[in-house]
């Protein structure tokens, strides 16, 4: 059964679809087995793939109307659902009960097949996203080495509790990736030790039925990914 990460932060610019790149790559070079999704109406991921945004795309996925295995794409550095435009109109499309479990489900016959499955979303915290974190099993935030980028991990950990709550009990924040960062700024050291500092509260019985508080204090790692590999982001 394969890892699934997401890639999100609902500030843009912070290096979303840079960092799901890398890290598609490094695995897929390192002999592991990826698939990449690409969520983001922008396409990046998709483009820098090499892969077609037209014919069958994420939306379709979502939308039921196509398999998720009919709409991968063969790449090198591994397959990937590709993006279109039509993304940026989901929350119209995406209303029927259940609609936080589309991709989840979508993926399901398909996890056997990789050893990782990366997830970039959009800049925003709509049912892309929802979707996006019901389908993961951890969650990595890119962010650049400045204060207004720690001020929106606090607003997507808002949008994370009720994801564990109710659609993924066992989500996690795999670390806090620091984009453009600089040793030499005392800004950048002064966050990278505000983000070194944030560890998760877990209640203390563990009742996964329970809310747990996953404010910004709640990230336990920078720059790391549990499996021992640890990104790089350069300007």
């Amino acid at each position: 059964m394969s890892k699934v990460y997401t890639i999100t932060n609902q500030k843009g610019g912070a290096g979303k679809t840079t960092t799901a790149l890398a890290l598609a790559a490094g695995l897929s070079l390192k002999g592991y087995s990826v698939l990449s999704v690409d969520l983001d109406a922008q396409s990046n991921m998709t483009y820098t793939a090499g892969a077609r945004a037209d014919g069958a795309t994420a939306l379709g996925v979502l939308t039921g109307e196509i398999r998720a295995g009919d709409a991968i794409q063969k790449t090198e550095g591994g397959g990937i659902i590709p993006a279109s435009k039509a993304l940026a109109g989901a929350d119209a499309f995406i209303t029927d009960t259940g609609k936080e479990y589309r991709l989840k489900e979508a993926l399901e016959p398909i996890r056997g097949e990789y050893d990782f499955i990366i997830i970039d979303t959009p800049p925003a915290l709509g049912i892309l996203t929802i979707n996006a974190l019901t389908a993961c099993d951890s969650v990595i935030i890119p962010a650049q080495a400045d204060i207004y980028s720690l001020q929106g991990i606090e607003q997507l950990a808002e949008t994370m509790k009720p994801v564990k709550k109710y659609t993924n009990h066992d989500l996690t924040i795999e670390g806090i990736l620091l984009t453009r960062y600089s040793p030499r700024s005392v800004l950048s050291r002064e966050v990278a030790e505000l983000a070194q500092q944030i560890e998760p509260e877990q209640d203390e019985d563990d009742d996964p039925e329970r809310e747990e508080d996953l404010a910004v204090e709640d990230v336990p790692a920078v720059g790391k990914v549990r499996d021992g590999e640890e990104l790089q982001c350069q300007r």
